[in-house]
């Protein structure tokens, strides 16, 4: 199935030109050049598999846009990749707190996007569930189906805060480097820190409440998810 991309982006040249190289790596490509259009297309059916956002648009913040997607059922689980001139750590750090899967800073070379992008869906397309379903005390995860309860309440995650929990679930009683985890979660080389791990397992313990305390904080290594729900913590 050709994976569908809508790019958000005010720059008309620059669309036209993102739109001209995807459609040559077999993408189907929707474009807008505003914040509005732009959630308009994502939410049309078929929705998207990824969002090309900008974070600079002339009616709305692309850090709004993305809290907008990543709140409406249909696109929770979207691909985003934030593209923008702003390369601040503040700025990425707050991309990534609002949902994001990637980040990249213009200028950029048209291939490296392409390869990112391919990254990014290629995860999406990978990830074979091991069991259809994982219980962890008070936690559920039905990986086939990319939903996670903590008890009866249904919790709404990201794909990758999806992927960052059922990676730190899957090595339960295991540490995990924060290094580990970028190169595991996000599979790619990209510039980001690990600053990035801990803003995303900040957000995933936050979103599970009390199930959140499975994630351990290993002080000076990474993270580890409990062996057992009722682990005594050192």
């Amino acid at each position: 199935m050709t994976e569908r991309i809508v790019i958000i982006e005010d720059e008309q040249d620059l669309l036209d030109s993102l739109e001209y190289s995807l459609r040559r790596e077999g993408y189907q490509v929707r474009g807008a050049t505003t914040g509005r259009g732009g959630l308009e297309l994502a939410s049309e059916e078929p929705v998207p598999d990824l969002v090309l956002l900008d974070l600079m648009l002339p009616d709305m913040s692309g850090v709004e846009v993305c809290r907008k997607l990543r709140t409406q059922e249909r696109t929770a689980n979207v691909f985003i990749m934030m593209v923008t001139a702003r390369g601040e750590e503040i700025d990425r750090v707050v991309g990534f707190e609002v949902g994001a899967d990637d980040y990249v800073v213009k200028p950029f070379s048209t291939r490296e996007l392409v390869l990112r992008i391919k990254a990014i869906l290629r995860r999406g397309r990978s990830e074979e569930p091991q069991n259809e379903q994982i219980s962890f005390g008070r936690l559920r995860v039905d990986e086939a189906g990319h939903r996670v309860w903590v008890d009866d309440r249904e919790v709404v995650l990201t794909a990758l805060e999806f992927r960052l929990l059922t990676t730190l679930l899957q090595r339960r009683g295991r540490a995990q480097t924060r290094d580990m985890l970028l190169q595991t979660v996000w599979g790619i080389e990209a510039d980001i820190t690990t600053r990035t791990v801990d803003t995303h397992v900040k957000r995933l313990r936050e979103k599970l409440g009390e199930a959140g305390v499975y994630v351990e904080t290993l002080r000076g290594v990474g993270y580890r998810f409990r062996s057992r729900p009722d682990e005594d913590v050192a």
